[in-house]
């Protein structure tokens, strides 16, 4: 549970009351999922190939609907790895039917999500890169448009989307729609949706090719401003990616508030964010949050003219 008069209750009270949606998750009351479709590639023979891991552990609630998920992209050129740390509760049952559908199953010891990650990630040949945690979804025809993307602008090194929030039951609960890409931003806050987001191979190798095990929070923004850090060029695009569930399962907000706030603070203290002046963090992000409230009330728009 969250303290009662805790700095992040408060956080997420001042969103609500701006109607920010970023770093909140219950947004409004659940309802159907339901994303258009996507025209599949039609170019096979041009597009990169696309490793994407799945780290796996005590998910049986929840995975069968994320392996779907990437299968139904039917994306011709996907290396998809699912890395099992010994799971107790029928996740090896499940994952065993998808054996003979072109998903690489591994499954033994690891030390964590980490540590499957790169276990995972050291058995990934593609050119572009990414990972979907176990209880976590792809929308339709997101490997088509990242693959098209990639080779359509060679000089890109990573790029993410917006992301759905759904409930334990699949239905959507919540929304982030981001603004366009800022790097300073990123030293200090991290709204980056690790679901929708993927990078190219040589960015990954420039960095050292692995996830820091030191962290059990906050890995994928580590790698991010490692990426920053490296020189790699950054693009946010404007489709759903990907959505990200929320559910008794995950990790404990008891846990995040022990654990996870020291790593990012950590992250502040190595890579920057913190030496930037107060008043400056402050203006960048109301100006960042700003853009992004704009983008969300375009959406909005959107939906409606359409639907």
């Amino acid at each position: 549970m969250i303290p009662r008069f805790s700095s992040l209750r408060l956080g997420i009270a001042m969103r609500r009351l701006l109607g920010v949606r970023l770093g909140r998750f219950h947004q409004y009351q659940p309802r159907q999922l339901s994303v258009a479709s996507v025209n599949h590639a039609d170019d096979n023979d041009r597009l990169p190939a696309i490793s994407l891991v799945t780290p796996s552990f005590n998910q049986a609630s929840f995975v069968e609907k994320t392996l779907e998920s990437v299968l139904g992209q039917n994306y011709p050129k996907l290396q998809y790895i699912v890395q099992d740390g010994l799971s107790t509760d029928g996740t090896r049952e499940i994952l065993g039917r998808y054996a003979t559908r072109n998903v690489d199953i591994r499954i033994e010891t690891d030390g964590g999500q980490t540590d499957a990650l790169n276990k995972g990630f050291a058995h990934a040949d593609g050119e572009i890169m990414g990972y979907l945690n176990s209880d976590d979804l792809l929308l339709p025809g997101t490997l088509c448009l990242v693959g098209r993307y990639f080779r359509d602008n060679p000089s890109v090194d990573v790029i993410y989307g917006n992301r759905l929030i759904v409930d334990e039951a699949g239905r959507e609960v919540g929304r982030w729609v981001l603004p366009e890409h800022d790097s300073e931003i990123l030293t200090f806050i991290d709204y980056v949706p690790q679901e929708t987001m993927f990078w190219r191979r040589r960015i990954w190798e420039r960095v050292g090719g692995r996830f820091d095990t030191d962290f059990h929070f906050a890995m994928d923004w580590e790698l991010l401003l490692r990426f920053i850090h490296a020189g790699a060029v950054f693009r946010h695009l404007p489709g759903l990616f990907g959505a990200f569930r929320v559910h008794g399962q995950q990790k404990s907000q008891a846990e995040f508030l022990v654990r996870g706030i020291g790593e990012m603070n950590g992250l502040r203290l190595r890579y920057g964010g913190r030496n930037m002046s107060f008043v400056r963090r402050i203006a960048l992000h109301w100006a960042y949050l700003s853009q992004h409230r704009l983008a969300d009330a375009a959406f909005e728009a959107s939906l409606r003219k359409n639907g």
